[in-house]
């Protein structure tokens, strides 16, 4: 977990805007003008923060979820809903568009985006409710979709994602951005709300249907979907990146760890497989550092999260095609939120599987139901960090003893 922690601190976000801000001050307002920091996402009251060090008499509103949502001197703070949207996320929505109204063209926008504000700021598109989008939301959620492919559906559902903060702001906007997705996709990251779409909206319908959920959309979804794209152009905006996965996992590295040869991607039963194939060809006290982040396809009503089944079916593959020497695998949320639950993620080795069914638990049939947080704390390798103020995607390291 040391090494794990190593990347977490790496994706510090105070240090992130610290790191950027000598751009951000090289366009300040014109003459009368002030500053207008909008924060969103896991790791926005920190990143706010910095700023409003930075920018002393700016004004500042963040939006985050519970358990990042202490006050914040010089700022409002206003909690929404994640990984499911509700209405105070609904309100935040509804206060960011008027700020973005009343901005000037003598001001300035310092947006500071980080994971987790996609679902943080649900602005329904015409004719929605806020109804249709947590249905579209859940439909998303358990449809095994990457995030690029979720995003592109909820842009187009949406006022503010895909470059709507741009459509609404007639100041100059400027982002620090700290990345949760691999690749460090901008568009992606929180829905782009100040960068371009992902794709149009008949790309939206197009993947929805490939993904079988179209037909469970509520109608208002479809017909939102249906609608041609705005044809304004976009105001150009100045996008910085100031933290990333990637970043993260270099910094596990500088700790002791050699950079895994694959990122953690695609069905987290096959990434399981591939990372447990390189288990053969671990050095005496090697440990491999990955980051990215899989997609489980929901099947079953339990409690769990993408870095729990990971820890939980990377043990079972390794009781089917055991090694001759100690191992220890953990992969946790850099957020320290895996799911809808409290843990982090999941720390397995050589004996879990068979903790696991002492207590009286099946991991298979527990796995079959998305249940894996149960299995994992029976097997007492369930990890509970709490909240860590950041979000840069996931981080996993597997070690020889």
């Amino acid at each position: 977990m040391a090494l794990i922690q190593a990347g977490i601190n790496a994706a510090d976000p105070a240090e992130a805007v610290r790191r950027g801000m000598a751009e951000v001050l090289a366009d300040p307002p014109e003459q009368g003008g002030r500053w207008q920091i909008i924060a969103l996402g896991k790791a926005a009251r920190a990143m706010a923060k910095a700023a409003l060090q930075a920018l002393p008499g700016g004004d500042a509103l963040v939006v985050t979820n519970a358990g990042n949502d202490a006050a914040l001197p010089g700022a409002r703070v206003m909690r929404a809903g994640h990984p499911q949207p509700d209405a105070q996320g609904a309100a935040a929505a509804d206060e960011v568009e008027r700020l973005l109204q009343s901005m000037g063209p003598n001001e300035r926008v310092l947006a500071l985006i980080s994971g987790g504000g996609s679902a943080m700021l649900p602005a329904p598109a015409e004719g929605m409710t806020l109804a249709d989008k947590q249905a579209v939301n859940a439909l998303l959620l358990a449809s095994g979709a990457d995030i690029a492919q979720v995003n592109l559906i909820r842009q187009g559902l949406s006022r503010l994602k895909g470059g709507g903060w741009l459509r609404l702001s007639a100041a100059p906007v400027v982002a620090l951005i700290l990345s949760d997705v691999p690749g460090d996709d901008l568009r992606v990251i929180a829905s782009g709300p100040t960068v371009a779409p992902v794709g149009t909206r008949a790309d939206a319908v197009a993947l929805a249907k490939r993904l079988g959920i179209w037909d469970r959309m509520p109608e208002a979804a479809r017909v939102a979907l249906s609608r041609p794209d705005d044809p304004r152009p976009l105001l150009q905006a100045r996008n910085i990146l100031v933290g990333s996965n990637a970043i993260s996992v270099a910094a596990m590295v500088t700790a002791g760890a050699d950079a895994a040869a694959l990122p953690l991607e695609g069905d987290v039963q096959d990434c399981a497989q591939a990372i447990w194939a390189l288990a053969r060809d671990l050095a005496p006290g090697q440990a491999l550092a990955f980051g990215g982040e899989t997609t489980v396809r929901l099947v079953g009503d339990g409690m769990g999260g993408r870095n729990q089944e990971l820890a939980l079916r990377l043990a079972l593959l390794a009781e089917g095609d055991p090694v001759p020497f100690d191992w220890a695998f953990a992969s946790v949320g850099s957020d320290g939120r895996d799911g809808p639950g409290e843990a982090a993620g999941g720390l397995v080795g050589p004996d879990t599987v068979a903790k696991v069914r002492t207590a009286g638990v099946d991991p298979v049939a527990a796995l079959s139901r998305n249940d894996s947080t149960p299995a994992l704390l029976a097997g007492d390798a369930l990890v509970v960090t709490g909240a860590t103020g950041t979000n840069v995607a996931d981080l996993a390291v597997l070690v020889r003893a």
